[in-house]
């Protein structure tokens, strides 16, 4: 049996459990996947050297030192003297936590010591090149000005984790030294599974987006190739990622995307909302992108294109559904994020309850979480010539946002009587005739209003923006999906993968 046989196995970090659904280990087959984009001469080069700057079992650098033990074979042909350059000269980490420097180490020089006596290479230090410091958030007022964690969550004793990760608290003016000595290094290869998000005090959907800070900050390490799995939400930008998803969409350096609108394909047992992706950034080489996705372990499509499609500011996900987009905005009509309201419609939150079970003098109704009540007409200050229309609701929230199809059909809802509605709704329309009501709520209910509105909606939450893509009809008369399909001359192929895409009524 080889060395590499023999080392790691049975694998045990096929089997680790997750530290959290934000800092989720990454399995051996997918580390070799993402492995794959690279190009494989970079292994059988002895002066290339990998980063990984976000450690948590050390996978990245295990599975590379076997690709560089089996490449150098030639150019190093003693095994020891083998190890001994690729563990010292080649691989480098940061640890995000202590607990995973060690378990880093263990995975990479077999031993939670660097230099401890059963280390396959004997280091001056106990960290060897897979470093942990602890760091500390920088804080102005009530945040850090680096990753903008919430002083009120992370300004810990000394025996809690900061979870202040040093590559990303290190810049020219902020712990300078670190930032310095990474870029002098000048690495080929900088990869791995960033943390995905900070609680910011709030419930889960309000954490602190954090994987974009890695990857930027990578870039300003300017290595000759970046790749990363990461939460595939930046496609649509949203919760401070605007920048970052408009950065990587006019990048026409990522080489390569592989997505998983479903995250458990990658990640058994874990809910990632919006799926994730892994990237190839290479600096030294323009191009279109070769966007593959993936589902339930297989590629079910691979198209060379741009990321960013003509009058679009969004990822088109699927690359199927591109041709279809583009038929229907060829014909430039308006679309329905220009006719529905933003969030909280008449200005109350979501969490409103100042509101009576049963009707009152000069009372109206009002729609909120779950149950109808009634609430002082005086109280409405927002969109008051919009009571006494005919409105249709539709939740502003729904869905679970973590697979591949629309998470689930959209319920709008048709009020005749007078009303408002809180944060829960948004209104689509709103009217004096009772049959464009009925039409806008049919038309919202086929395939084809579903399936543009997946093109944007990546999360549970269904602002305003997420209808853009979507033309509004002349609701004076009824919609079906096949009246549509033939009004934006869709093709067989097309409809067939609009319905593929879409739940069925039920």
């Amino acid at each position: 049996m080889s060395f590499l046989e023999e080392l790691h196995k049975p694998d045990i970090l096929d089997c680790i459990s997750h530290l959290s659904s934000d800092e989720v280990f990454t399995p051996p087959k997918l580390v070799n996947e993402i492995l794959d984009t690279l190009p494989q001469e970079l292994f059988n080069n002895p002066e290339t050297k990998f980063l990984d700057p976000c450690c948590k079992s050390g996978i990245f650098l295990r599975e590379i030192a076997k690709r560089l033990i089996e490449g150098l074979e030639k150019v190093i042909p003693d095994l020891d003297k083998r190890i001994e350059h690729i563990f010292k000269n080649q691989l480098f980490g940061l640890a995000i936590t202590e607990l995973t420097g060690l378990l880093s180490r263990r995975s990479v020089y077999c031993s939670k010591n660097a230099n401890g006596e059963y280390s396959i290479c004997q280091f001056a230090n106990n960290q060897g090149n897979i470093e942990y410091k602890r760091t500390y958030h920088i804080w102005f007022k009530d945040k850090c000005m680096m990753c903008n964690a919430s002083k009120s969550e992370y300004d810990r004793d000394e025996e809690l984790e900061t979870h202040a990760y040093s590559f990303i608290h290190s810049d020219e003016q902020r712990n300078s030294e670190l930032f310095k000595r990474l870029k002098d290094m000048k690495f080929d290869v900088i990869i791995g599974n960033p943390p995905y998000q900070l609680s910011d005090g709030g419930n889960a959907a309000s954490a602190k987006p954090l994987y974009h800070l890695f990857v930027q900050q990578a870039k300003k390490l300017n290595p000759r190739y970046i790749t990363m799995i990461i939460p595939a939400r930046w496609y649509a930008g949203g919760k401070g990622l605007d920048s970052f998803r408009d950065e990587m969409l006019n990048d026409d350096r990522i080489r390569v995307i592989h997505d998983f609108p479903d995250a458990s394909d990658c990640f058994p047992g874990v809910e990632i909302k919006g799926g994730v992706c892994y990237f190839l950034w290479n600096r030294d080489d323009k191009g279109l992108c070769s966007f593959s996705t993936h589902k339930k372990n297989t590629v079910i499509s691979t198209t060379e294109r741009p990321l960013l499609e003509d009058g679009c500011e969004t990822l088109i996900r699927y690359n199927e559904a591109i041709s279809i987009l583009k038929k229907v905005q060829a014909l430039n009509e308006t679309t329905m994020d220009t006719q529905i309201t933003s969030r909280k419609p008449f200005g109350f939150a979501t969490d409103f309850k100042d509101y009576e079970k049963n009707a009152f003098e000069n009372s109206i109704k009002i729609y909120a979480r779950g149950e109808i009540g009634y609430i002082d007409k005086r109280k409405i200050t927002q969109n008051k010539n919009l009571l006494d229309k005919i409105k249709v609701y539709v939740p502003a929230v729904f869905g679970n946002g973590s697979s591949g199809n629309t998470p689930d059909r959209i319920k709008p809802i048709i009020v005749k009587d007078p009303s408002c509605c809180t944060e829960t709704y948004l209104i689509a329309g709103s009217y004096d005739d009772e049959t464009l009501a009925e039409n806008l709520a049919s038309y919202m209910q086929t395939d084809f209003f579903h399936f543009l509105v997946a093109l944007r909606k990546n999360t549970q939450h269904a602002t305003k923006i997420v209808y853009s893509f979507v033309p509004i009809q002349d609701f004076n008369e009824e919609w079906t999906d096949e009246k549509l399909y033939k009004k934006y001359g869709l093709t067989q192929d097309e409809t067939d993968f609009i319905k593929s895409m879409i739940k069925p009524m039920g």
